[in-house]
């Protein structure tokens, strides 16, 4: 039995989860003040997700980098490999707020947008 504690960031209360891992199983769920807290806990335990927020490179803007991020969160174990493919990229100025970056980043089905817009020089 393993014993372990996870901060819940589902809701703005941000819950202490305590819960305990048997034979790779979670049991015990304590301390989440909302029901999103055990679904938190199971996914976070299992399959830990992250929104990728970062910039990529703009020839020709009036700033040479526009911020990007995924559409949806992405495998956690992910991050740094989708970092080295977002490194690859150089956009042509003007970028749209929404513009697709890279489609299905990863095989992710998640695709990473712009979340601003930036105009040519």
């Amino acid at each position: 039995m393993k014993q372990e504690l996870i901060t819940c960031i589902s809701c703005p209360i941000g819950c202490d989860v305590e819960f305990e891992v048997v034979a790779g199983e979670i049991n015990n769920i304590e301390g989440n003040r909302c029901p999103k807290g055990k679904d938190y806990v199971i996914t976070e335990y299992f399959n830990p997700t992250r929104i990728l927020p970062t910039t990529v490179r703009v020839k020709r803007g009036v700033l040479p980098l526009v911020p990007v991020k995924t559409e949806e969160p992405i495998p956690k174990k992910l991050l740094e490999k989708a970092m080295k493919e977002l490194a690859k990229v150089e956009l042509e100025a003007p970028v749209k707020l929404g513009d697709v970056v890279i489609k299905n980043i990863l095989d992710t089905d998640v695709n990473v947008v712009a979340t601003r817009d930036l105009a040519k020089r």
